[in-house]
């Protein structure tokens, strides 16, 4: 599903040169849970957004589901991302005066499907996360983890290949945040490929591989067997 190698990412700000990652080898098999975790300004976001195809690699080559997407223009990414990788984040970053339905319309909107298929897939996926009552409800009306099922919901829309999850429990409290993470076991167990960037423990403990990133490069690659 995904496989990077040599991959390197280099910022630079004015007189300065940020070497964000160092050589960065890694395969996702289809269907697994990973976990990428690593202290701040660890490389952990630059290596989420190489692969949720948000930024290019300086060197390195990424084939994403068997596609090499490494040298893809902006407008190619954008395809790739509207069609394969379904986002969540801390930030639920919902529309504050849109109902639930049309949240979740507006990725397969950009996606170019038509009104008819949008409500459909909308409608699926809300059920899914277990929103099939509050479809017409606005943030403001939704608790926490009900905005954060919505989010769910518009990445599912698109029945992607993988779903990226930034620190989806941040901004949870805990009950809420147990359920979220039921959620995913419950996506998991569909098939779909999940990987979470976290600093959170109780999402290590649940998924099957931990990876660890310092200095922008992986220091330890744990499945629950043992080390890779």
């Amino acid at each position: 599903m995904i496989e990077l190698k040599g991959i390197t990412k280099i910022y630079r700000m004015g007189t300065q040169t940020v070497h964000a990652l160092r050589g960065i080898d890694l395969t996702v098999q289809d269907g697994e849970m990973v976990a990428i975790m690593g202290p701040s300004g660890s490389g952990k976001s630059t290596l989420m957004n190489m692969i949720g195809c948000l930024d290019q690699p300086t060197a390195g080559s990424y084939r994403l589901d068997g596609i090499d997407v490494s040298e893809m223009s902006d407008d190619e990414l954008a395809r790739v991302r509207n069609k394969k990788i379904g986002f969540v984040f801390q930030q639920f970053n919902l529309l504050a005066r849109t109902p639930a339905i049309k949240q979740v319309e507006l990725p397969l909107m950009y996606a170019g499907y038509g009104r008819r298929e949008r409500r459909q897939r909308a409608q699926q996926a809300l059920h899914a996360v277990g929103l099939g009552n509050r479809m017409d409800h606005r943030p403001d009306e939704l608790s926490g983890g009900q905005q954060q099922r919505v989010a769910i919901a518009r990445a599912l829309a698109i029945r992607p290949a993988i779903i990226l999850a930034d620190e989806p429990t941040g901004n949870l409290d805990s009950r809420s945040g147990e359920e979220i993470l039921n959620l995913f076991d419950q996506l998991h167990a569909q098939g779909i490929t999940v990987v979470f960037v976290t600093h959170d423990a109780d999402i290590a403990a649940r998924v099957e591989r931990v990876i660890h990133i310092r200095d922008g490069l992986i220091v330890d690659d744990t499945a629950a067997g043992g080390t890779r």
